[in-house]
């Protein structure tokens, strides 16, 4: 007490508001992560013109709650040539005269505080003309047909398959990353190591096995580069990378930026059915 009076009152007064921010936040961290599709969306309801389809969102995992987005596709017979619908924006679609004889699929992306991932349904059966016979369907992950590339060059899944192979994706297909996510999600000073898991489908999409991906940093000094990895049965690949001396490349780095590539094995890298695209995973140097 003697101390105390000795401060004086607006000193005590800042040193309880200086332990009180110090201590605020003790107990309340809590760790987020991204959505991440891990079972992809379907559409239910008859695919007849002037029928009412549906869209149900799949399974996500990551940090609840989350909003969902919808864009519908009309598609090829075989589901692919895929293009956007105009204004099929929400999780119902009426079907219309122009999509009779095509297949639909619907994209979901589902998003949180801590980033976004984006699904694409399995087609469904052709468009019945208006009375005509048709019957209610649901898709699902493993509606296919037989094995076997198209005239688009994407194969067709077997039945039960959860993707096809790297081998019969041919052009004028091509291999797409469509999906990734950085464990941790935030990469700090104190991150050493981080692991990325990149997803691989085709222009279809298809998930894609055997596909080979490659990621190095943007700049070439900022993190170390992992051995080339090929896709597993579901598309997924998971690469670990080590911060290197150049991280940060600046004290004022917000993002950490990534070439990747996916290539067919055999397959010149920057030919055939491969794709390259730049991605960045969010830094906080004051985290």
């Amino acid at each position: 007490m003697r101390g105390i009076r000795w401060l004086g009152l607006p000193a005590v007064a800042a040193l309880a508001v200086l332990l009180f921010a110090l201590t605020a936040g003790i107990g309340s961290a809590r760790t987020t992560a991204a959505p991440n599709n891990t079972a992809p969306p379907t559409i239910s309801g008859k695919p007849q013109v002037g029928e009412l389809l549906k869209a149900d969102n799949g399974t996500w995992s990551g940090t609840a709650p989350f909003t969902y987005t919808y864009q519908w596709r009309v598609c090829g017979t075989d589901g692919g040539a895929c293009r956007d619908i105009p204004g099929a924006t929400g999780n119902e679609y009426s079907l219309k005269a122009a999509d009779q004889g095509n297949t639909i699929r619907v994209q979901v992306t589902a998003k949180n505080s801590d980033g976004s991932d984006t699904a694409t349904s399995v087609p469904t059966a052709l468009i019945a003309a208006a009375g005509g016979t048709a019957t209610t369907t649901t898709t699902s992950p493993t509606t296919t047909t037989s094995a076997g590339a198209s005239t688009n060059g994407c194969p067709k899944m077997a039945a039960g398959a959860s993707s096809v192979s790297v081998s019969d994706v041919s052009a004028p297909a091509r291999l797409q990353i469509n999906q990734m996510q950085a464990s941790p999600g935030t990469i700090t000073l104190g991150t050493s190591t981080f692991t990325v898991k990149f997803h691989v489908s085709d222009t279809c999409g298809s998930p894609v096995k055997g596909a080979q991906v490659y990621a190095t940093g943007v700049p070439y000094n900022m993190v170390s580069i992992p051995a080339q990895q090929t896709t597993d049965d579901n598309g997924w690949v998971s690469l670990q990378f080590r911060t290197l001396r150049g991280f940060p490349a600046t004290p004022r780095q917000h993002l950490l930026v990534m070439f990747v590539r996916a290539s067919k094995p055999g397959d010149p890298v920057l030919a055939g059915v491969s794709t390259r695209r730049l991605v960045s995973f969010r830094v906080n140097l004051h985290g």
